[in-house]
């Protein structure tokens, strides 16, 4: 769809995208450029040791994402009715500074059809962090968004059949090696 195309030239070229996500609206950039990682940081005047979540449109991606996909995670993402993010051991694939202190990487399967879209038109995954300052509220609708912030990203893309619907961050869920897990965010 054209509607994407801007979108995609710009994280493809390194910059910061304003998006509605499959559940708030968030900051995105290729999850595997570390100085549009950086970028994202700064924005959000976030500490350097805190993880990103990625969205991925196939659940085929966790492979290229996950160094070892616990058995349980397929069954986990596939069958999610809300969109859950889920935190595995080992990342890889990614800018170092996506990942977690301890090296885990926090995915999200995409099911909301317009994020979905601008993510498998990207071909690889995208950062998604809530589109705040660090500490503040996260905005569940682009009203909400800090006007400072908006002069801040370099592109915003805006669904063109209004506001997505869901308005509440994703649930969390850490994943161990051998399928033990423990909900973070419910």
């Amino acid at each position: 769809m054209e509607i994407y195309k801007e979108a995609i030239n710009h994280l493809k070229k390194g910059d910061t995208l304003l998006y509605p996500s499959d559940t708030i609206w968030g900051l995105g950039c290729d999850a595997r450029n570390e100085k549009a990682v950086d970028k994202i940081l700064q924005i959000k005047r976030r500490p350097q040791n805190k993880a990103f979540i990625v969205l991925i449109s196939k659940i085929e991606q966790l492979s290229e994402y996950v160094i070892e996909v616990p058995e349980i995670a397929w069954n986990l993402v596939e069958f999610a009715e809300k969109p859950l993010t889920v935190i595995y051991p080992k990342g890889k694939n990614v800018a170092p500074n996506v990942l977690g202190e301890d090296g885990s990487i926090a995915i999200r399967l995409v099911k909301d059809d317009f994020c979905k879209g601008l993510v498998y038109r990207m071909e690889r995954a995208i950062v998604s962090t809530s589109a705040n300052f660090s500490g503040e509220a996260s905005p569940t609708q682009f009203t909400d968004i800090h006007p400072e912030l908006l002069t801040q990203v370099d592109y915003i893309l805006k669904n063109p059949k209004g506001e997505n619907a869901q308005t509440s961050p994703s649930q969390i869920v850490k994943l161990g090696l051998y399928g033990e897990f423990t909900f973070i965010r419910k």
